[in-house]
């Protein structure tokens, strides 16, 4: 979610990975693998990771370097990807296509520049995740046998439920609004050096008297993806107005505002699209050497960008056994 005001309102403490020994993480994949792939294209020469035919998989090495943090510290990923975008989102989508072709803009002037630094700054901020990326992630994945889930719709809504269904104990995420999907327990920070941040559900209810309704209202009410939101309310404000007048309905009644769709909106958080259809595995069964060669090999990938990752995924399955990745 692109309103980091919900941080403000977010009860978010830093944990160490060894209070987060033996869990299972059910990880939203567009956001962890745009993360990686905008860092690897930023700062590794498109060489590394571009075939003979122009093909450029920027995201296997951002898989292979991303993967160890799980395993070296006993964490399993499930990695839930995107369904269906909402046409509510439209908006949203649009802005972001608008502000990546600014950026492509930009970026051709700086080729022509000559600017290297600029080149690869903006090189990052145009990616997006191409039928290739997506499916030779899935395909490494599973090679590596990590458990994969495809959502109806939002991956974070379907991250949250598993999460409250006990399925998993963390939804791993940067983005905010896994808690107003009500993940009782997010994870921020995993494509980030260091420990991870823990954003936690319900000491956030109870640190501003809300319940789950009104916590997704107020965030209506600063703006979503799937809306603005009204001028001049920020998290205060929002909560406040909560706290006055009941829920979202009554302080646009109050104010004489409107949100188009707001019901929708509420919906999309509180009651997402979801399957049960997916299996959590009791054991997992990594096929290294295909996995190796299903990069550098079939996808072309510089040998030695991925060479320490696939290393260290190696040194962890020896290390814990793997009996001890689920």
């Amino acid at each position: 979610m692109g309103n980091a005001d919900l941080r403000s309102l977010a009860v978010i403490e830093d944990v160490s990975f060894e209070d987060l020994d033996g869990g299972i993480v059910a990880v939203d994949a567009h956001n962890w693998l745009y993360r990686y792939l905008t860092t690897t294209v930023k700062f590794t020469s498109d060489a590394k990771y571009t075939t003979a035919d122009g093909t450029e998989v920027a995201n296997l090495i951002g898989v292979v370097q991303g993967l160890p943090k799980f395993f070296e510290h006993d964490l399993t990923p499930v990695f839930v990807f995107d369904g269906a975008v909402t046409d509510l989102k439209d908006d949203e989508v649009a802005k972001r296509r608008e502000q990546r072709e600014r950026y492509e803009d930009q970026l051709e002037d700086a080729r022509e520049a000559g600017d290297a630094t600029r080149v690869a700054k903006l090189e990052s901020r145009t990616q997006r995740l191409t039928d290739t990326i997506v499916e030779t992630t899935r395909e490494l994945l599973g090679l590596l046998d990590v458990p994969v889930v495809d959502a109806p719709a939002e991956g974070e809504g379907q991250a949250a439920y598993m999460a409250r269904q006990g399925g998993v104990d963390y939804v791993g995420t940067e983005d905010y609004d896994a808690l107003l999907f009500g993940a009782p327990y997010t994870l921020r920070q995993l494509t980030s050096s260091g420990d991870p941040e823990l954003m936690d559900f319900e000491a956030t209810l109870a640190k501003h008297d809300l319940t789950w309704e009104q916590l997704v209202d107020a965030a209506i009410l600063m703006g979503t993806d799937f809306n603005e939101g009204i001028s001049g309310i920020g998290p205060k404000t929002a909560v406040t107005e909560i706290h006055e007048h009941g829920d979202l309905y009554g302080v646009l009644e109050a104010r004489g505002d409107h949100i188009d769709h707001a019901d929708r909106i509420r919906s999309l958080f509180l009651d997402p699209a979801v399957t049960d259809e997916y299996e959590i595995p009791t054991d997992v069964d990594p096929d290294l050497d295909a996995a190796r060669r299903f990069v550098t090999e079939e996808w072309e990938v510089d040998a030695d960008e991925v060479a320490r990752g696939f290393e260290r995924i190696e040194e962890s399955v020896v290390q814990t056994g793997l009996d001890r990745w689920t």
